[in-house]
């Protein structure tokens, strides 16, 4: 395996073939299209130890994600993997729309059967990864970034997280919700409350926070202030209770949801939308917690966040200290494409594709 650079991030990482648990039925070719087994199997019989180079690409500017995955399924399933010859671009690179980033050079016999599933792997870790990249991009103000909690254990199959968790970190996002999500990367998960702990504290903020703190003293006292859908009054209750030791509260109110602040102040009612962790309930709370002397207390924003809602509040200055993305990061908006272009070193592709030579792939060891 060849070492990376997670370009983003400023760290070193080392990913082997014992980092990734695959399903030892790939080898059977459960997971391959049945179409890709039989020519398998035709070119054994009539067309064998023809040396073709199978080429991979996309159609977007996109950040790339997935290759060690990718290089250490060929060498746990590929047949003879050490005659392979493959060339990549590396995990976070920036790569842009139809530039070659992973060619396969061998028997295409040995291979080709996982070529549908390294598709599905570069499209899943790059879109991950390129989704975090936008919203974390969006996030970023006057050269000061914003932090990004990636939040997406609820939004797919719990299977997902581990490598979900990988492409999220190389798209920018050092804080992840489980364990898993950070399992690839050597971090653990981080969280504060849900609405269920303030629910076993009969909707009681201050107990629920104090009960928190008691039990992680360690830990970042951050708040969950919308359970009672009066953000500006919980907040300022546990403010009042912790003080310098409140971190943060965070605001999670449904966007079906109107908070009571709307209730209380009618006349500040207008054209804008007043569901939801909205611009003027977020402004409202922090001019209440700084009247009382409460500048430290940070504010974390999560619910229906995704890099364009990220944008629009940075551009007016919503003040949102830090921001929890979930279910728009996991959205497959990118798809890969394998071609066989080259056999035996002579140009042999189906119309439109030809061999597209890129020098930033290096040889993989």
């Amino acid at each position: 395996m060849k070492e990376i650079t997670l370009k983003l991030n400023g760290d070193i990482k080392r990913l082997t073939n014992e980092t990734f648990k695959f399903d030892e039925r790939v080898k059977d070719g459960w997971f391959s299209a049945v179409y890709f087994l039989k020519t398998r199997d035709i070119v054994k019989k009539y067309r064998p130890g023809r040396t073709v180079t199978m080429q991979f690409f996309q159609k977007e500017h996109a950040v790339l994600c997935g290759t060690d995955e990718v290089i250490a399924l060929i060498k746990t399933f590929a047949n003879n993997p050490d005659q392979l010859e493959l060339r990549s671009l590396e995990d976070g690179d920036k790569i842009k729309p139809y530039e070659t980033i992973f060619t396969i050079t061998g028997k295409y016999e040995d291979f080709g059967y996982l070529e549908g599933i390294i598709d599905g792997i570069f499209a899943r870790r790059t879109s991950v990864a390129t989704n975090v990249y936008n919203v974390v991009k969006a996030a970023r103000k006057s050269g000061v970034q914003k932090p990004i909690i990636f939040m997406g254990d609820r939004d797919d199959h719990f299977t997902q997280q581990a490598g979900d968790g990988y492409a999220a970190f190389i798209g920018g996002s050092k804080a992840q919700a489980t364990h898993a999500m950070n399992e690839w990367w050597g971090k653990k998960g981080m969280g504060t409350m849900p609405h269920a702990l303030i629910q076993l504290f009969e909707g009681d903020i201050v107990e629920a926070t104090r009960a928190y703190k008691e039990t992680y003293p360690e830990d970042d006292l951050m708040a969950l202030v919308d359970y009672n859908n009066d953000v500006i009054t919980d907040s300022l209750k546990v403010a009042r209770e912790f003080g310098e030791d409140l971190k943060g509260v965070r605001v999670d109110t449904s966007a079906m949801m109107v908070d009571q602040f709307f209730c209380r102040n009618p006349e500040i009612m207008g054209t804008f939308d007043p569901r939801g962790a909205n611009p003027t309930l977020l402004f409202a709370l922090r001019e209440a917690l700084d009247k009382e002397g409460f500048q430290h207390v940070k504010i974390i924003a999560t619910g229906g966040f995704n890099a364009e809602r990220i944008r629009q509040y940075e551009e007016a200055g919503v003040p949102v200290d830090i921001y929890g993305v979930g279910g728009s990061l996991l959205k497959i908006t990118i798809g890969f494409t394998g071609d066989n272009v080259l056999i035996d070193g002579r140009h042999e592709a189906k119309a439109g594709r030809r061999f597209r030579d890129n020098p930033r792939l290096t040889l993989v060891d």
